[in-house]
């Protein structure tokens, strides 16, 4: 069985780079995946995305080498099962505070013994190899989210769970729990106190000998974390990236039309 593109990227010691799709459209997910990412998240949580849609993004993300990812909605078996079978090759899950809800993640995500994962890979058996259960646990990739001032508490306890691939840290949610909202929520942080603890996480991360994944808002942050030796990295969201550039394509027009 060929290793997936991120399991490819990370082997050979190169950072991933993260498309995040939330438009719930399958035909911007092939856009996306049409561009040289190593991977792509379907985002379940925030996203405008529900079951029917995310089975269309993953079908059109099939067709690409981007690792095909789901950030799901909660802690859930349900959820997780749910995912992988549709043909998710890793998850990401949000407010994983404890090692306690570090183990359940990775039961949910590995087949028995490694775990209580239900077998169904109704669609995973087809996108994915013909051997799919024999192989899912050592492919698929787990990563937990810390995003809250618990988590962090419990940070070295988290990294520490067998089976976890990698933590993807949520920096808005990790700002306004860890500030208790006297800094705006926000992706591309540059307080020092951010910085301190979203740097702590990545050493915490790779001591522990597991990957640490970023959400980013620009490009240049990024490139920055991608210098600092982080293993995944997303820029922005089909959202914003659509947003920004209508605000920059309709700048200059709307500006000549009002007489500017």
């Amino acid at each position: 069985m060929r290793k997936t593109r991120l399991r490819q990227c990370w082997d050979a010691g190169r950072c991933a780079i993260n498309g995040w799709a939330n438009l719930g459209s399958p035909f911007a997910s092939e856009i996306l995946a049409a561009e040289p990412f190593d991977s792509i998240t379907v985002d379940l949580q925030h996203g405008a995305v529900d079951s029917h849609a995310a089975m269309g993004m993953l079908l059109a993300l099939g067709g690409h080498d981007a690792t095909p990812m789901v950030r799901i909605p909660w802690l859930d078996p349900a959820h997780a099962m749910r995912a992988l079978d549709w043909g998710a090759h890793g998850l990401i899950c949000p407010m994983v505070n404890t090692r306690v809800d570090a183990e359940k993640l990775v039961s949910y995500v590995r087949y028995p013994p490694a775990g209580i994962r239900s077998s169904g890979p109704t669609r995973a058996v087809v996108s994915a190899w013909p051997d799919y259960q024999a192989r899912a646990n050592e492919e698929v990739i787990c990563m937990a989210m810390v995003e809250t001032a618990e988590a962090m508490q419990n940070l070295e306890e988290i990294v520490s769970v067998p089976g976890l691939d990698g933590v993807y840290v949520g920096p808005s949610d990790l700002t306004i729990s860890m500030t208790e909202g006297r800094l705006p929520p926000g992706l591309d942080r540059t307080e020092p106190e951010m910085q301190d603890a979203i740097r702590r996480i990545r050493e915490a991360c790779h001591a522990a000998g597991i990957r640490v994944g970023i959400h980013c808002g620009s490009s240049d942050y990024a490139v920055s974390k991608v210098q600092e030796g982080y293993d995944l990295v997303t820029i922005s969201s089909d959202t914003g990236l659509f947003r920004e550039a209508v605000q920059n394509a309709i700048a200059a027009p709307r500006l000549a039309a009002d007489g500017g």
